[in-house]
């Protein structure tokens, strides 16, 4: 690529021949004002300033937005604190993500948590950053002030969530939040694993994957979705079932859709690239609630994304420390479950969707417009006149080669360790600007 002088502050253009605009690929020059996207020219449109060159057989592309991240500061900085994880997202092309409410100390389920929360990452961005807030037994009364804050939704759990101090909600409790929800307007995300059906599954210690894939059966999620269906039914709230796993609970939700019942769905990159099978035991860099299944589900699951019953991919990243991780040597029940993506979740699921067939178009409408629209961040994940200029340049013909050690994100392990992937980020630009510069990202909030 060929840049002009003065860079590192900020492009007066991009140049490509296969941009995204309305979900095709198209010859454009993209100019850039005050970080926005301020016009979509013709190729060889005169731009004065300086100006970005894609290669051509490059992929300008919308920054992608991640609406499930869990960054960790403060409290648990040691597993990942907002420098790391952003400058991991921007080296992944992931130019907005929402942080998710647990892990941190306190978890976000009040304004003063939130405040806390925002004072940690003050000036440590390299990407903009925007906050769930947390749904948990007895803060009924929290979730409006959270709201009125600006938070974009509430994230809650059916089953225990790893840490005490984000308990799950039980019936009653998640019919009254949700009613709250419902109230304000507002969208709750849910953790949909059944606390019953996993109590009753078998969970003793051992080392083999397949053993701790007993331990969480499909059937968690089904009852679980089940439930949260339900809910939305009874109180009419918008619900987002987080991390879909078992592809048989597509029929439900796909049912519930015709119904007219306000759900959507995410997936994540982990269980459209990976399956059980190829997953050595005692590894827990791989272990994640809910786990990674057959081969058969995933292929369901990229079938669900292609139908529209799922709508979005997005990381859930969820790192730990290595002692997390490797609690009870290789005891897949012991380990910290949670799978770090947050850098290789972009390559790796579009090097899938292309051996798939499947087209760019469609990853960025998962991975980067859909995730903004899902929050309301419309002025994220797409390429328009007005949005800001967060864009990312692909390049199908390289390749990314996974080394854990390499990764930004605060603690070397990943479940893509060693893997080779078809594809490359080799530029990402947040608000027009290409520097990893942690004074540079912004904090988020919901629009009124």
């Amino acid at each position: 690529m060929s840049t002009g002088a003065g860079t590192a502050e900020q492009y007066a253009a991009v140049r490509a021949r296969q941009v995204l605009v309305d979900g095709a690929l198209r010859p454009a020059t993209v100019t850039i004002a005050a970080g926005q996207v301020s016009g979509i020219e013709p190729f060889d449109h005169p731009v004065v300033g300086p100006v970005l060159d894609v290669p051509e057989a490059a992929y300008l592309l919308p920054g992608a937005v991640d609406t499930h991240v869990h960054v960790n500061e403060p409290g648990r900085t040691h597993w990942e604190g907002f420098a790391t994880a952003t400058r991991a997202a921007h080296a992944g092309g992931v130019t907005t993500l929402v942080d998710m409410p647990l892990n941190s100390l306190p978890p976000t389920t009040s304004v003063g948590a939130l405040h806390a929360k925002q004072a940690a990452a003050a000036g440590q961005l390299a990407v903009d950053v925007a906050f769930w807030g947390g749904a948990v037994p007895g803060n009924v009364a929290d979730l409006e002030p959270l709201h009125d804050a600006g938070v974009l939704g509430f994230k809650c759990f059916l089953s225990p969530s790893g840490v005490e101090e984000f308990p799950p909600l039980d019936a009653v409790g998640f019919k009254t939040a949700l009613a709250e929800v419902a109230r304000l307007g507002s969208l709750m995300v849910v953790h949909a694993e059944d606390a019953d059906v996993l109590g009753a599954a078998p969970h003793p210690p051992s080392r083999a994957y397949a053993d701790f894939l007993l331990s969480r059966p499909d059937e968690a999620e089904t009852a679980a979705v089940r439930r949260v269906l339900d809910g939305a039914r009874e109180t009419g709230a918008r619900v987002h079932v987080l991390h879909l796993s078992s592809a048989r609970a597509l029929d439900l939700l796909a049912d519930a859709r015709a119904e007219g019942v306000p759900v959507t769905v995410e997936t994540c990159p982990h269980y459209l690239c990976l399956e059980a099978a190829a997953i050595p035991d005692a590894a827990p860099e791989f272990k994640c609630c809910p786990p990674i299944r057959d081969a058969a589900n995933r292929d369901l699951l990229w079938q669900g994304l292609l139908d529209g019953v799922v709508d979005v991919v997005v990381s859930d990243h969820s790192p730990a420390t290595a002692e997390e991780k490797h609690r009870g040597d290789g005891d897949l029940q012991q380990a910290w479950g949670g799978v770090a993506g947050l850098q290789v979740g972009f390559t790796a699921v579009a090097a899938e969707a292309a051996a798939r067939g499947i087209g760019i178009e469609r990853v960025a409408a998962w991975m980067s417009t859909g995730t903004a629209d899902l929050v309301g961040l419309t002025g994220k994940g797409r390429i328009a006149v007005g949005a800001d200029a967060d864009l990312v340049v692909h390049d199908p013909r390289a390749t990314t080669d996974v080394r854990a050690e390499a990764l930004a994100h605060r603690n070397p392990i990943s479940a893509y360790d060693g893997l080779s992937l078809a594809g490359r980020v080799v530029a990402t630009l947040v608000r027009g600007r290409p520097a990893v510069d942690h004074e540079h990202g912004r904090m988020l909030r919901r629009s009124a």
